[in-house]
């Protein structure tokens, strides 16, 4: 399990450096493969798996998405414990409501916020501007950490983005309340050195960044999910998130076989 944001495991990344923390995403993005679909009780059934193989953190999936997935949220926040329980949010108050709602009972909850960086998510996607964004994700992450003692703000196609509007998002998000930055590689764009570059620039440039936990999140559309989780490590962050079973979507994430 992970720690509340300070000391070896949730706050200073310079701290702790040998240990690599586990956010197992096979419930959620691992749920995404083609002819893979999990109801709440196997849901339930795969965490207790999950717990066994000692993973520190299990995402339950995307709540706001239906009411199985509301009710697979519930039901593994109130059994698994000694490990983090966390749910996917967009950066909405009604999402991160369902969010909390759903995993408000586990021993140890986390909110989990998305929200584009890249110009071409920001423009195509939202229709908004930067300045926009900004504000919106700032406002969310605010919202769920007075909900929530972990919040985890992932920056959605950060392999794509204006490396200053990275920064200047990582800073703002931390400012707001974010206990946790995920920086993924959303559309497996970039390649080990250039990926492992993108995390240390974020890390050693942006303010409040010795403060958080950083992780990683990559996908395979290069067939180098793996290489550049393993290349954002070595760059100092110190959690990867990956699916646990073998990844089967056209487009996979990095798999860990834990």
């Amino acid at each position: 399990m992970e720690g509340n944001g300070s000391g070896t495991q949730n706050g200073n990344h310079r701290a702790g450096a040998g240990r690599v923390y586990i956010f197992d995403t096979t419930l959620r993005d691992g749920e995404q493969s083609p002819g893979f679909h999990l109801n709440a009780t196997s849901k339930l059934r795969l965490a207790r798996q999950l717990q066994r193989l000692g993973v520190d953190v299990i995402e339950t999936g995307y709540p706001s998405q239906s009411a199985s997935e509301q009710e697979a949220a519930k039901r593994i926040a109130r059994e698994i414990r000694e490990v983090t329980v966390t749910a996917l949010a967009k950066a909405a108050r009604d999402e991160i409501d369902t969010v909390w709602s759903a995993i408000k009972d586990a021993e140890t909850p986390q909110i989990h916020v998305v929200l584009p960086v890249s110009d071409l998510h920001i423009e195509r996607k939202l229709g908004m501007t930067r300045a926009e964004v900004l504000r919106k994700g700032t406002e969310a992450i605010a919202y769920a950490r007075s909900l929530c003692d972990r919040v985890q703000y992932s920056a959605e196609d950060a392999g794509r983005a204006s490396i200053d509007y990275l920064v200047e998002s990582v800073e703002a998000m931390i400012e707001a309340g974010a206990t946790v930055v995920n920086l993924p590689d959303t559309a497996g764009y970039c390649v080990p050195a250039e990926f492992g570059e993108l995390v240390r620039h974020v890390m050693t440039q942006a303010r409040g960044a010795g403060h958080v936990l950083f992780s990683v999140h990559c996908h395979n559309d290069l067939g180098l999910a793996t290489a550049n989780a393993q290349a954002g490590l070595e760059a100092g962050a110190r959690r990867v998130e990956c699916p646990s079973t073998p990844p089967r979507s056209p487009a996979p994430r990095a798999w860990s076989p834990s």
